[in-house]
């Protein structure tokens, strides 16, 4: 019974889920957080409660799977900076993210990658991922006025941001 919700909701939403983090953490292995989204919404299931929709319960463990990685990443960095190689691996995009951003998909991943966390979080799901306030809600567990007020500030700073970076071009 599990596994076969479990792959339904695989089907019906592997790809918001990949989207969402490929967004969230940027490039790398984003196949393998997709799996861990839904390995972990297998070992939760039982604790699934059915108040929220599926999507947002999915984007809430998407999420934290997302933080996990940012900061196993972040871990990683500092670990190779302090591993007197003087060496520290940038983070590079394969040819296929190259070729899939166009030019105006890369500056905006440029600019929503340098917001604060909580206006990447909010302009990610309301923008890009167009969930509702109450949705956004739930999954950053704040009440509907913060996000919509953190969207207005974030969507403000995001455009200054966007502008700079297309005017040094």
């Amino acid at each position: 019974m599990t596994s076969d919700k479990i792959s339904e909701w695989f089907y019906l939403y592997n790809k918001d889920v990949y989207h969402f983090l490929f967004y969230y953490v940027g490039s790398g292995d984003i196949d393998d957080l997709v799996q861990e989204v839904f390995i972990r919404a297998i070992k939760g299931f039982n604790s699934y409660q059915s108040k929220s929709s599926v999507k947002t319960w999915l984007f809430s463990i998407a999420r934290n799977v997302g933080i996990d990685e940012i900061r196993r990443r972040k871990r990683n960095r500092i670990r190779n900076v302090f591993s007197f190689t003087g060496f520290e691996p940038k983070e590079e995009k394969t040819p296929e993210v190259m070729l899939q951003l166009n030019e105006n998909n890369r500056i905006l991943y440029q600019v929503i990658h340098s917001l604060k966390p909580n206006y990447r979080d909010v302009i990610i799901l309301r923008a890009i991922k167009e969930l509702s306030v109450s949705e956004t809600a739930d999954i950053l567990s704040w009440n509907e006025n913060k996000v919509r007020i953190t969207y207005h500030r974030a969507l403000k700073v995001l455009k200054a941001k966007k502008e700079d970076l297309q005017n040094e071009r």
